[in-house]
Protein backbone atom coordinates (compact mmCIF):
# COMPACT_ATOMS: atom_id res chain seq x y z
CA UNK A 1 0.00 0.00 0.00
CA UNK A 2 1.36 3.35 -1.04
CA UNK A 3 1.10 6.27 1.31
CA UNK A 4 -0.84 9.22 0.18
CA UNK A 5 1.94 12.10 -2.07
CA UNK A 6 -0.37 14.55 -0.48
CA UNK A 7 -2.46 15.02 3.06
CA UNK A 8 -4.85 17.65 2.58
CA UNK A 9 -4.37 19.41 5.39
CA UNK A 10 -7.57 21.32 5.88
CA UNK A 11 -11.55 20.44 5.71
CA UNK A 12 -11.63 22.30 2.23
CA UNK A 13 -8.67 20.65 1.26
CA UNK A 14 -10.57 17.80 1.90
CA UNK A 15 -14.09 18.40 0.75
CA UNK A 16 -11.99 19.80 -2.93
CA UNK A 17 -10.44 16.29 -2.94
CA UNK A 18 -13.97 14.56 -2.21
CA UNK A 19 -15.79 16.51 -4.91
CA UNK A 20 -13.58 16.95 -7.70
CA UNK A 21 -13.57 12.87 -7.88
CA UNK A 22 -13.88 11.29 -10.89
CA UNK A 23 -14.82 7.59 -9.29
CA UNK A 24 -18.74 8.88 -7.87
CA UNK A 25 -20.71 10.96 -9.40
CA UNK A 26 -22.05 13.77 -6.98
CA UNK A 27 -24.94 16.22 -7.87
CA UNK A 28 -26.92 18.29 -5.59
CA UNK A 29 -29.71 20.14 -6.98
CA UNK A 30 -32.42 23.20 -5.63
CA UNK A 31 -35.50 22.85 -4.75
CA UNK A 32 -36.41 22.82 -8.63
CA UNK A 33 -34.50 20.27 -9.57
CA UNK A 34 -32.32 21.87 -11.12
CA UNK A 35 -28.72 20.85 -10.71
CA UNK A 36 -26.29 23.01 -8.78
CA UNK A 37 -23.28 20.83 -8.42
CA UNK A 38 -21.92 18.57 -10.74
CA UNK A 39 -18.28 16.66 -10.37
CA UNK A 40 -16.04 15.07 -12.76
CA UNK A 41 -17.61 11.65 -11.74
CA UNK A 42 -21.21 12.77 -13.08
CA UNK A 43 -19.27 13.76 -16.35
CA UNK A 44 -17.87 10.04 -16.85
CA UNK A 45 -21.20 8.27 -16.13
CA UNK A 46 -23.52 9.94 -17.39
CA UNK A 47 -21.34 11.88 -20.38
CA UNK A 48 -22.79 15.52 -19.71
CA UNK A 49 -20.09 17.99 -19.57
CA UNK A 50 -20.23 20.12 -16.23
CA UNK A 51 -21.07 22.83 -18.19
CA UNK A 52 -23.91 20.91 -20.28
CA UNK A 53 -25.44 20.02 -16.63
CA UNK A 54 -25.76 22.57 -14.62
CA UNK A 55 -28.72 24.67 -14.65
CA UNK A 56 -30.27 21.49 -16.47
CA UNK A 57 -33.23 19.71 -14.87
CA UNK A 58 -32.20 15.98 -13.73
CA UNK A 59 -34.34 14.89 -16.65
CA UNK A 60 -31.48 14.66 -18.36
CA UNK A 61 -30.47 11.95 -16.29
CA UNK A 62 -34.03 10.02 -15.51
CA UNK A 63 -34.95 7.85 -17.95
CA UNK A 64 -38.34 9.35 -19.41
CA UNK A 65 -40.60 6.37 -17.89
CA UNK A 66 -39.90 7.13 -14.61
CA UNK A 67 -39.75 10.92 -14.17
CA UNK A 68 -43.18 10.99 -13.59
CA UNK A 69 -42.82 9.10 -10.10
CA UNK A 70 -39.43 10.56 -9.60
CA UNK A 71 -41.36 14.15 -9.46
CA UNK A 72 -43.98 12.98 -7.75
CA UNK A 73 -41.95 12.11 -5.11
CA UNK A 74 -39.32 15.05 -5.22
CA UNK A 75 -42.05 17.91 -4.75
CA UNK A 76 -43.79 16.19 -1.84
CA UNK A 77 -40.18 15.76 -0.24
CA UNK A 78 -39.79 19.78 -1.31
CA UNK A 79 -42.68 20.16 0.57
CA UNK A 80 -43.04 18.05 3.41
CA UNK A 81 -39.23 18.15 4.08
CA UNK A 82 -39.54 14.14 4.56
CA UNK A 83 -38.96 11.78 2.66
CA UNK A 84 -39.56 7.88 2.10
CA UNK A 85 -35.77 7.38 2.00
CA UNK A 86 -33.33 7.88 4.67
CA UNK A 87 -29.89 9.23 4.62
CA UNK A 88 -28.42 6.01 5.15
CA UNK A 89 -30.30 3.89 2.54
CA UNK A 90 -28.89 3.12 -0.48
CA UNK A 91 -31.22 3.00 -3.96
CA UNK A 92 -30.73 1.52 -6.78
CA UNK A 93 -32.33 3.18 -10.10
CA UNK A 94 -31.57 3.27 -13.77
CA UNK A 95 -29.98 6.34 -14.89
CA UNK A 96 -30.12 7.91 -18.70
CA UNK A 97 -26.52 8.64 -20.44
CA UNK A 98 -26.26 11.63 -22.73
CA UNK A 99 -25.71 8.76 -25.42
CA UNK A 100 -29.56 7.56 -24.88
CA UNK A 101 -27.55 4.19 -23.41
CA UNK A 102 -29.37 3.17 -19.53
CA UNK A 103 -27.05 2.72 -16.57
CA UNK A 104 -27.69 1.04 -13.64
CA UNK A 105 -26.67 3.31 -10.34
CA UNK A 106 -26.81 2.98 -6.46
CA UNK A 107 -26.84 6.12 -5.01
CA UNK A 108 -27.52 7.70 -1.29
CA UNK A 109 -29.32 11.25 -0.77
CA UNK A 110 -29.14 13.51 1.59
CA UNK A 111 -31.95 16.53 2.09
CA UNK A 112 -30.13 20.13 2.16
CA UNK A 113 -32.26 22.86 4.44
CA UNK A 114 -31.16 26.06 4.99
CA UNK A 115 -30.59 27.66 8.38
CA UNK A 116 -34.36 27.85 9.40
CA UNK A 117 -34.75 24.47 8.36
CA UNK A 118 -36.43 24.88 5.01
CA UNK A 119 -35.59 22.42 2.21
CA UNK A 120 -33.42 23.95 -0.20
CA UNK A 121 -32.07 21.25 -2.45
CA UNK A 122 -30.36 17.47 -2.28
CA UNK A 123 -27.55 16.14 -2.79
CA UNK A 124 -26.53 12.63 -4.31
CA UNK A 125 -23.86 10.43 -4.33
CA UNK A 126 -23.95 8.14 -7.14
CA UNK A 127 -21.99 5.05 -8.66
CA UNK A 128 -22.24 3.30 -11.78
CA UNK A 129 -23.00 -0.66 -10.81
CA UNK A 130 -24.15 -1.23 -14.98
CA UNK A 131 -21.91 -4.38 -15.09
CA UNK A 132 -22.62 -5.82 -11.78
CA UNK A 133 -26.17 -5.65 -12.49
CA UNK A 134 -25.68 -7.23 -15.43
CA UNK A 135 -23.52 -10.08 -14.42
CA UNK A 136 -26.09 -10.92 -11.70
CA UNK A 137 -29.23 -10.62 -14.18
CA UNK A 138 -26.53 -13.23 -16.34
CA UNK A 139 -26.07 -15.78 -13.06
CA UNK A 140 -30.44 -15.39 -12.64
CA UNK A 141 -31.07 -16.50 -15.98
CA UNK A 142 -28.34 -19.33 -16.18
CA UNK A 143 -29.79 -20.51 -13.04
CA UNK A 144 -33.56 -20.32 -14.04
CA UNK A 145 -32.09 -22.41 -17.29
CA UNK A 146 -30.63 -24.92 -15.39
CA UNK A 147 -33.30 -25.60 -12.84
CA UNK A 148 -35.53 -25.86 -16.12
CA UNK A 149 -33.31 -27.82 -17.98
Amino acid sequence: MHAPTSVPTNMTELAEAVLSTASDAIIATDRDGMITFWNPGATRIFGFTRNEAMGQSLDIIIPENLRARHWDGYHRTMATGESRYGEADLLAVPGLRKDGRRVSVEFTIVMLKDAQGNMTGTAAILRDVTKQFEELRKLRRQLAEAKAG
